[in-house]
């Protein structure tokens, strides 16, 4: 790929210095925030769920805030870009669900009932104390490995939008100056300058979402993007449920789960649940956000739709580069290199500065749950709850630092080949997997075991099968796959191997994995004949050479793993809890009962009435 015309097609975007002064006045303003609310963050209470003080209106906007992150509008639009319309059913049933989760109260209106602080003090009270710190563990090592690319995805945004070099010291630059400022208000404020900024994000981002669709119609001509997409993609680009769509009912299953987790299982938005002022609360703020759940979706799935159609009918540069034969840009830039062209100077910062405020608010509230989860949950209980308020506080700023440089870490090392969406699945279900089985079983089926449990917890660990580094590691094993075979001619896209006997386009579909000296890669195979294999372009990393060695492997999709994981999963639980049913199961009175009763979780609000005696005297 001929770096100068990467160069020049990607520079040529309407940010201008008046862009960045926009952007660089949200950013002081969100530093700002956190400085101001310091000095309320006196307890864990307060600190983690903002004194539970949420009303209908403000829960809705800090939802909102947190779950149409950066993140998700840029994998939303890769969706959209890939899949065309037919991405469109991951939107409805991410709203039906949500609708659904708040007319009934499942699951979050008794969890807040409780009026625990996290979900695994919810498994503490039913389970046992063991169960809260594994249960803990799990929950933190999926979410932390599940926000790892969060922030390099969110600093491409930047470096598409602003027209900067992909290659080179552009984008740690920006990963690093973006993690520095939430890092420095998340630490300070903790969940008073989350909530905050979410507000001050829901407002600059529904203006921003709403007014750059308007600008796209007017640009490409509404009939003109569904012409196109029949065009280009066919039936499949409409029909989620054809073959070619890259979809498919199994994935379709996935989703309609993916919903409820989301919204019910997944702690980032549990914990606006458990900072709603009453139970009632979280029934009308849940149902009101189903809305948003919608749309976080619906309008940057159309951003990416947007720029396939520009790309094919207005941006021959860009369609080479994004569309064209050989090798590809990456497609996480397609969406904010197409804004950065269509936007005019100006409204292009705006729309910036509200990208920032989602990459900043999602950064924050996962930050602040994974920390406290950690704080909480595993460290608390294993030192017998001799933790201070003070302490408790201290510990958690000191791992959002630490989770912070983490992400950074994983976010520059990390090489996997599945969409971003897919990958926040594969990784989220480590966690959720035995959350829905403790969190179902635990609330409504009085025969679950603390046995029951902790086998679920750990089966759940499973789901890492899904992710493509994994699936590479262990290619070997996968039924099917060839190892260690030896190249004996290389050609621009194919090889002749050593010894080779397949069947006829037997290969097709699966990754060739190639090993020259201490490098290697993956291509995909297109055909193959006995002793010789097809192959799409060698990428930029090496051209292979005779004598180098070669294994082949079809990867299992993520999605079946998911739902294999999930069956395997709530099936561990049944049988664990039948087999070994808990000598002294907990009274239904005493689950219900709020949690500044005596009893589990008592520490809790031992710290927090601590606290609040010290804040008061300060």
């Amino acid at each position: 790929m001929d770096s100068a015309a990467v160069s020049q097609a990607l520079s040529q975007t309407n940010f201008t210095a008046l862009d960045w002064g926009i952007v660089s006045v949200y950013l002081l303003i969100s530093v700002v925030i956190g400085l101001k609310v310091k000095k309320y963050a006196t307890s864990m209470s307060s600190y983690v769920t903002a004194g539970r003080s949420l009303g209908t209106c403000l829960g809705i906007a800090t939802m909102t805030g947190t779950e149409l992150g950066l993140i998700t509008v840029m994998y939303s639009a890769q969706k959209g870009f890939t899949g065309g319309f037919a991405a469109f059913h991951i939107a409805t049933v991410a709203g039906v669900v949500t609708f659904v989760i708040g007319f009934t109260g499942f699951i979050v209106y008794r969890l807040r009932e409780m009026e625990v602080l996290t979900i695994p003090e919810f498994y503490e009270r039913r389970f046992g104390r063991k169960t809260r710190i594994v249960g803990g563990v799990m929950l933190a090592f999926g979410g932390i490995l599940n926000m790892g690319l969060f922030l390099k995805v969110g600093s491409m945004f930047i470096v598409g939008i602003t027209g900067m070099p992909q290659h080179g010291p552009a984008l740690p630059a920006v990963m690093i100056t973006l993690l520095s400022l939430v890092l420095i208000y998340t630490v300070l404020g903790g969940m008073l300058s989350v909530v905050l900024t979410d507000y001050i994000q829901f407002v600059v981002l529904s203006f921003g979402l709403l007014l750059t669709s308007a600008i796209a119609i007017l640009k490409l001509g509404w009939s003109n993007i569904f012409e196109t997409v029949e065009k280009v993609m066919g039936q499949p680009g409409f029909d989620p449920t054809v073959e070619g769509a890259g979809f498919g009912v199994e994935y379709m299953v996935w989703m309609a789960l993916m919903g409820l987790v989301s919204c019910a299982i997944w702690p980032t938005a549990v914990a606006r649940a458990l900072a709603a002022e009453s139970p009632e609360t979280v029934k009308k703020q849940y149902m009101w956000s189903s809305l948003s759940f919608l749309i976080r979706f619906l309008i940057p799935y159309f951003w990416g739709i947007c720029a396939l159609v520009y790309f094919k009918t207005q941006a021959p540069d860009l369609n080479e580069l994004f569309l064209g034969e050989g090798e590809k840009l990456n497609n996480l830039y397609a969406m904010p290199v197409f804004l950065g062209r269509i936007l005019p100077a100006g409204l292009i910062g705006v729309i910036s500065a509200a990208m920032i405020a989602a990459f900043m608010s999602t950064h924050d509230s996962y930050l602040l749950c994974w920390s406290s989860v950690i704080t909480q949950d595993i460290v608390a209980p294993l030192m017998g709850d001799k933790m201070t308020a003070k302490g408790r506080i201290k510990l958690t700023r000191v791992l959002i630092v630490v989770i912070g440089i983490y992400i950074l870490y994983w976010g520059l090392v990390y090489e996997g080949s599945e969409d971003i969406w897919d990958y926040m699945a594969v990784t989220g279900a480590v966690y959720f997997t035995g959350a829905v089985a403790l969190l179902v079983g635990g609330l409504y089926w009085k025969g679950a075991s603390s046995t029951g449990a902790m086998l679920a917890l750990i089966a759940g660990c499973s789901a890492v099968l899904g992710l493509t580094p994994v699936q590479r590691c262990l290619r070997d094993f996968i039924p099917g796959s060839v190892s260690s075979m030896e190249v004996t001619e290389i050609g621009k896209a194919h090889i002749v191997v050593k010894g080779g006997n397949f069947k006829p386009d037997d290969l097709v579909g699966g990754k060739l994995h190639i090993v020259s000296g201490d490098d290697w890669q993956e291509v995909e195979i297109v055909s193959n004949a006995p002793n010789r294999i097809g192959l799409k372009p060698w990428g930029s990393k090496f051209t292979p050479k005779e004598g180098d060695l070669f294994s082949y492997y079809k990867g299992v999709p993520g999605t079946r793993i998911g739902l294999l994981t999930v069956a395997f999963t709530m099936i561990i639980f049944v049988v664990g809890s039948l087999a070994v049913p808990d000598r002294f199961p907990p009274v239904s009175s005493e689950l219900d009962a709020p949690r500044h009763g005596k009893g589990v979780g008592a520490e809790s609000v031992a710290e927090t009435s601590e606290a609040e005696e010290e804040g008061s005297d300060a």
